[in-house]
């Protein structure tokens, strides 16, 4: 098990399926505000698909295809940390040296800095470590704090998947964004 630090009270760490329960907790304080921005299939309503979610991206893990982790926030002593949002390889392809990253946060962690700084990590250790030439990200055009982060990685715009995926009010278009390997620099 590992952690990193994000700041002096928040860490990143893997988000395994052991950690359905806690997941589920957070779903639900951020349900609501996550919706409209991430896939329906990531947003479990119940104990077995917070673990199938889990489970999911554990085994693209294992296949060197994908990953989550979980943003952790600690309070003031002795309260124990609390998820509160997380970032994820959506898909990881070392043959074609392409990835997608993304993420989530709850309402009461905004502001703070921790999914610019848990992306710039993850990020940074596909193009260093793993050599990713090409690093994604994909958001609905009308989620200015998911294009405020792409912009704060150094991310371009690259263009508009019209009408590319089901919404809850009809099809929703996608803005692609990305960076390069000879492009990335780490935020600070």
């Amino acid at each position: 098990m590992f952690a990193r630090p994000l700041t002096a009270d928040a860490e990143l760490r893997p988000l395994e399926p052991w950690r359905a329960e806690e997941f589920l907790g957070h779903l639900d304080r951020a349900r609501e505000h996550i919706a409209p921005w991430v896939g329906p299939s990531f947003v479990a309503t119940d104990l077995a698909s917070a673990r199938a979610v889990l489970q999911r991206y554990a085994d693209a893990r294992a296949r060197d295809a994908g990953g989550i982790w979980g943003i952790w926030l600690t309070g003031p002593a002795p309260q124990q940390p609390t998820l509160v949002g997380g970032v994820m390889f959506v898909s990881f392809d070392t043959a074609l040296g392409v990835c997608e990253a993304g993420c989530w946060l709850e309402p009461a962690a905004q502001g703070r800095g921790l999914i610019t700084c848990a992306a710039g990590l993850i990020v940074d250790w596909a193009v260093r470590e793993r050599g990713i030439h090409r690093v994604e990200w994909r958001t609905n055009p009308r989620n200015a704090r998911s294009i405020a982060v792409a912009r704060r990685l150094g991310m371009r715009r690259d263009g508009t998947l019209r009408q590319a995926v089901p919404g809850p009010g009809g099809r929703v278009d996608i803005d692609i964004w990305s960076v390069l390997a000879d492009e990335w620099r780490r935020p600070a």
